[in-house]
């Protein structure tokens, strides 16, 4: 028998391709849990929002999410803790490395534009672990495709089975509500875009006859025969199948307007599944062990630019984690305690005195934290899954003030500790190379350089579109190898050596010029096939 603590945790991540609506579905979400009064997007409602999801500057004036928000709430004895990730595809390992932290995921699918690049890759990686999937058609209330289109169209291109439990009442301009397949419940809503209105009407029998009063009549039989047909097609959902990430559930409706979404959270706390056991290099880590586990998914700096902080999120995978206890830091070999580990509502924060697994807890950081960490309570154990990826663009740093060479290494140097890009240090002359996935990634490292460290720099594009880190079997060849080719290496932040070419055919040369070295895609090299 599980924890009762344990059981009432569910912790998951909201992924999609950027505008598909992932940011005002988690506001509705907190809306809904009560957690918020009022939900404003990004960019408006300043005055009177208590909280939004997206806090950082460079956020609020670009209208996009660039780190994962950690958020926690309660729900009809449910503690639900969200993690919010970037979508736009430049912050993809951002989001890679959130999804190794959560049991499930909430994918956003938006009804006009269907199925984008984005979201199959996401899919992909959902796909790595078995994470079981839920997926929400947004905007209904816009003209876009029609339901059993979407519904091929994400078959195919995703390639997992569906299982609709709720489905729209129209669509567009004719939009009037969701009824839930699941619970057999309709509710027909006032829109209203920043509070919990009541239904309009709420019923479970389709042929209640003050139905009528809302609904026109062919619209009715349109419900009952689409019922019909879904329960036909895709039958009931097998909870197994879902919780081993064979089948996705499908919920329909339109975050900004509030339809769909009580729908979605009311069958979500009963079918998603409670925090389970974790893979460790050395082991199996039950999620009922007696004995306390967690690892670091992600490091922020500044949440709090008043304040120069740097938080850790650990997830706890087994135990209980209390406050001003002793842990072990594996990689350090050292422990450590924490007098004030924090609880996340998006930007406001609390302190937390004890967590379960499933849990997200802040730890202050005075720089022993590296993504990937792991604490336990004294056993040597490291938790599988945050690798790096190849980077494709790569650019040198510059320094344009002298004067703040201090501050500008000093934020490099945090910043891509936070994971926001990689950093390769090249010779001679310890040349700072940060390699990133998109451009994107340097307008928010020099903003951020800029205002939170006072540093101005600026980047010199460089020829390398690739990046393999190397090992070899034979210690004096690959020093050799890294001598020799030293205008081509740079040095990642655990020293290893990685080599930087600009293009497939030269990686391919070299291979064949260096047999005893073997070359790598990502940073993960006890599981990646050389």
């Amino acid at each position: 028998m599980l924890n009762p603590e344990i059981e009432k945790r569910k912790t998951f991540a909201i992924i999609s391709h950027p505008d598909a609506g992932k940011t005002t579905l988690t506001e509705k979400f907190l809306l809904f849990g009560g957690a918020i009064n009022t939900a404003g997007a990004v960019k408006r409602n300043k005055a009177n929002q208590s909280n939004t999801s997206d806090f950082m500057e460079i956020e609020k004036q670009r209208g996009i999410s660039v780190a994962t928000s950690v958020m926690g709430f309660e729900y009809s004895g449910k503690r639900i803790n969200i993690l919010d990730t970037p979508g736009h595809k430049d912050f993809a390992e951002d989001t890679y490395r959130t999804l190794s932290a959560v049991d499930s995921v909430i994918l956003v699918v938006d009804c006009v534009k269907g199925v984008e690049e984005q979201t199959e890759k996401l899919m992909s990686v959902c796909r790595m672990r078995n994470t079981p999937v839920i997926i929400f058609i947004n905007k209904m209330d816009r003209e876009g495709k029609e339901a059993y289109d979407l519904l091929d169209e994400i078959e195919e291109k995703l390639n997992i089975s569906l299982c609709p439990l709720s489905w729209p009442i129209g669509q567009g301009h004719t939009f009037k509500g969701v009824y839930s397949i699941y619970n057999k419940h309709l509710n027909l809503f006032n829109s209203d875009k920043t509070k919990v209105t009541d239904s309009v009407v709420a019923a479970s029998d389709l042929n209640d006859p003050t139905l009528l009063n809302y609904l026109k009549e062919n619209e009715i039989n349109n419900l009952k025969d689409d019922v019909e047909l879904v329960d036909g097609i895709y039958g009931k959902i097998d909870k197994d199948l879902y919780t081993d990430g064979l089948v996705a559930p499908v919920f329909f409706g339109s975050a900004i307007n509030n339809f769909g979404i009580k729908e979605l959270l009311d069958t979500f706390i009963y079918i998603a599944p409670s925090p389970r056991h974790r893979e460790a290099e050395e082991r199996d880590v039950l999620v009922e062990e007696k004995n306390f586990t967690g690892f670091v998914f992600k490091i922020h700096a500044n949440l709090d630019p008043k304040h120069r902080d740097r938080i850790a999120f650990l997830r706890i995978c087994s135990g209980k984690f209390e406050r001003n206890k002793f842990y072990y830091h594996t990689r350090q070999d050292k422990k450590l305690k924490f007098s004030n580990p924090m609880d996340f509502m998006a930007n406001e924060k609390s302190i937390v005195e004890e967590a379960w697994p499933g849990d997200v807890v802040g730890l202050y950081d005075s720089g022993n934290f590296k993504i990937g960490d792991t604490l336990t309570e004294g056993e040597k154990l490291q938790f599988k899954g945050i690798p790096s990826f190849s980077p494709s663009i790569f650019k040198e740093v510059e320094n344009m003030d002298p004067m703040r060479t201090k501050q500008l290494e000093k934020g490099i140097e945090q910043l891509t500790d936070e994971g926001v890009a990689q950093l390769f240090v090249m010779q001679p002359g310890n040349r700072k190379v940060i390699g990133a996935v998109g451009e994107l990634q340097f307008e928010v490292i020099n903003f951020r350089l800029e205002h939170e460290y006072g540093a101005k720099c600026r980047f010199r594009t460089l020829s390398y579109t690739r990046s393999s880190w190397v090992t070899s079997s034979d210690k004096k060849k690959l020093d050799e190898f890294v001598k020799r080719k030293q205008q081509h290496i740079g040095f990642d932040k655990e020293a290893n050596p990685v080599y930087l070419s600009d293009s497939d055919y030269m990686i391919n040369l070299t291979k064949q010029d260096y047999p005893d070295i073997d070359f790598h895609k990502t940073s993960e090299f006890k599981t990646s096939n050389p």
